[in-house]
């Protein structure tokens, strides 16, 4: 493992504050957060809206209005205040051999596995822009031990440095390689799937198109599943979700016009299936898709939407909508009921699908 990163002063006091509030009674925590938020007929959570309310008085803004290397450092450090280490059997750092590059990953197994596993690959939020496996780390943990997987969180190269289809590449590289060398990480190859948040299930979808389109031309290794967390899935249309849930929230319409631009950089298109994958002509022979949307998301009317298509294609697909989640608080289950019940129900449907014998 890597050395620990040196926390602030600030920042450790901010994780213990944001520990104490959420142990509140929750009348308590409803005086702090001030009068529910109640937009198109959601409540938001309680705590979440406690967490925006402590981050505005901290000063926090949206990525989309500071440095990008502050940016950075700011999703580090929430990734880290907000977070849930959720021990498990063990958590290895590795390095991925990719797009003929060296990708930093991490491992997630949970106690008591015997014999080949089922496993996921694992891809990051952050707009392709920022983020890195420490953002993925609670969603890995709680994935690996509630679904009893192996998971493998990978990271990949970000935007606007290295813009489309760096990413891309980078995710089917380290797929392709996972999925190719399964014995080697424990894996029944049979029951290696892919997984993402935002941005990384931007990532996770266009994987399972690019694969099955491969499969029809010759032997190539498809995801057993996908499983995509509030992802990106059109940058071509801002649907009715940006106008709702454009201000104020954890991830802004802002933010999203700062990931679309860094992203597609000179050379992208918004209308390229492979950034956009609602937009592909053919969803049929994908694989199965676990969808998860968020209700207080500009992402989630895109999502819903690619889960109807998929459906269309005869795709099999399971869609859940939770009602009082922001975008991206699926990364603190520890502090966020709803997180933890997105996550929950998620690991059994992986449980069930990669379980031994099942593909």
């Amino acid at each position: 493992m890597k050395a620990p990163v040196k926390r602030s002063l600030a920042d450790r006091v901010a994780r213990l504050v944001v520990r104490s509030l959420v142990g509140l009674p929750a009348p308590v925590k409803r005086r702090l957060a001030g009068r529910p938020t109640v937009v198109d007929g959601q409540t938001l959570d309680v705590n979440t809206q406690v967490g925006l309310r402590l981050m505005r008085f901290a000063g926090w803004s949206d990525f989309a209005s500071m440095p990008l290397e502050k940016a950075r450092a700011q999703l580090s450090a929430e990734a880290w205040i907000f977070g849930d280490e959720l021990p498990i059997g063990s958590v290895e750092d590795i390095t991925i051999p990719a797009a003929h590059l060296g990708l930093p990953a991490r491992i997630y197994r949970p106690a008591g596995l015997t014999g080949p596993a089922g496993g996921l690959v694992h891809f990051h939020g952050g707009g392709w822009t920022l983020g890195d496996l420490d953002a993925a780390d609670a969603v890995s943990r709680w994935l690996a031990h509630h679904a009893g997987i192996v998971v493998i969180s990978v990271h990949y190269r970000l935007a606007p440095e290295n813009p489309f289809p760096a990413a891309l590449d980078d995710a089917v590289g380290a797929y392709t390689h996972v999925a190719t060398h399964a014995e080697k990480y424990g894996l029944d190859p049979d029951r290696v799937g892919v997984s993402g948040e935002s941005a990384g299930g931007n990532l996770a979808a266009v994987i399972a198109q690019e694969t099955a389109r491969a499969a029809r031309l010759g032997p190539s290794p498809t995801p057993a599943l996908q499983v995509l967390f509030q992802p990106v899935t059109d940058l071509s249309t801002k649907r009715e979700s940006y106008r709702l849930f454009g201000e104020g929230f954890t991830m802004t319409e802002a933010d999203m016009d700062l990931y679309r631009r860094s992203y597609l950089g000179d050379h992208g298109s918004a209308t390229d299936p492979r950034i956009s994958p609602l937009l592909a002509d053919d969803l049929s022979g994908v694989a199965p898709a676990y969808i998860s949307t968020a209700g207080f998301d500009v992402l989630r009317d895109e999502g819903e939407v690619y889960a109807r298509r998929l459906e269309m294609a005869g795709v099999p697909v399971t869609l859940l909508r939770t009602p009082s989640l922001a975008h991206s608080a699926i990364n603190v289950p520890g502090i966020c009921p709803p997180a933890q019940d997105a996550l929950v129900t998620a690991a059994e449907a992986i449980r069930s699908a990669l379980a031994a014998g099942t593909r």
